[in-house]
């Protein structure tokens, strides 16, 4: 089983420090989450950045909110991104629920869910080097691996698990307890077996962690409230907040005995020194 990292958007700047000691260690890929009505940084463009300033570590959307974007040109940004980085680009996919970004994108939010499952047929062909219309040709370039980047869904309704079966090529679960989290694994297997797929779909969890001295879990638990916003929800976001490396430790194996391939820690302190601190326990260096 493997472990990543997602990167903490408090302080864009300090991301390429982050992705450069992570490659140092045995973290297996680094994330980014997508928002647009929010300071964090664009994630495509900022995968790329990274991308090239690394050559072993994947990189990640933690989860893109695919709705929000034209797809003709993410399928054309996805490809780049695949083909430059030498196919180490995970495309994390999600539909978020906030009203203000829809409303920025100009996009309808009721039809959120229809519209991927409609995104996800056209990037699939322009993958394959089809023409997006009988008025448009192709939408290069290819990508690296073919028939496009790996695709992973995020989210917790049944229409998620349903589109690994038929889009993707695994699930991204996040800030769910392995027990529950046993259950969307098990959910989504059984729907990858009913639609007749071969080899078995890429399982994620993702646990939202701070280590380091006092004020790194402080800060963690500020950007959660302020990502999030009031709501029932975001307490129990931090107060499943992960803050000692036994918890870590822990965490990592319980989700490896449900069958996780890998981990995702989520960091929301922009500490770059939680790169090593984090490799310590997740790996056992200590």
């Amino acid at each position: 089983m493997s472990v990543g990292l997602g990167l903490p958007i408090g302080d864009p700047a300090q991301l390429l420090s982050w992705a450069r000691r992570a490659e140092a260690t045995p973290f297996r890929t680094v994330a980014l989450l997508d928002r647009l009505v929010y300071d964090n940084p664009e994630p495509l463009i900022t995968l790329a950045t990274l991308a090239g300033a690394t050559s072993r570590i994947r990189v990640q959307t933690e989860v893109l909110l695919a709705p929000l974007h034209r797809t003709a040109l993410l399928a054309k940004q996805a490809a780049t991104l695949d083909l430059l980085s030498g196919s180490r680009f995970t495309l994390g996919v999600g539909i978020g629920g906030r009203e203000d970004d829809y409303l920025a994108a100009g996009v309808d939010l009721r039809r959120r869910g229809r519209r991927l499952d409609e995104q996800m047929a056209t990037l699939r062909r322009l993958w394959a080097g089809e023409p997006l219309s009988a008025q448009a040709g192709p939408i290069g370039p290819a990508p690296a691996r073919p028939g496009g980047p790996e695709v992973l869904f995020g989210g917790f309704v049944p229409a998620v698990v349903e589109r690994v079966a038929r889009w993707g090529d695994g699930f991204l679960g996040a800030a769910l307890p392995p027990r529950q989290m046993d259950g969307l694994f098990r959910g989504v297997e059984a729907a990858w077996a009913r639609a007749g797929r071969t080899g078995r779909p890429r399982l994620l969890a993702q646990v939202n962690v701070a280590l380091g001295p006092d004020p790194v879990a402080e800060r963690a638990v500020r950007e959660l409230r302020a990502y999030y916003g009031p709501h029932d929800y975001t307490e129990h976001i931090t107060n499943g907040l992960l803050t000692t490396p036994a918890a870590v430790r822990d965490a990592v194996a319980a989700y490896r005995a449900i069958g996780a391939d890998e981990v995702m820690l989520y960091c929301w302190c922009p500490d770059p020194d939680q790169v090593e601190r984090l490799a310590d326990a997740a790996f056992g260096t200590e």
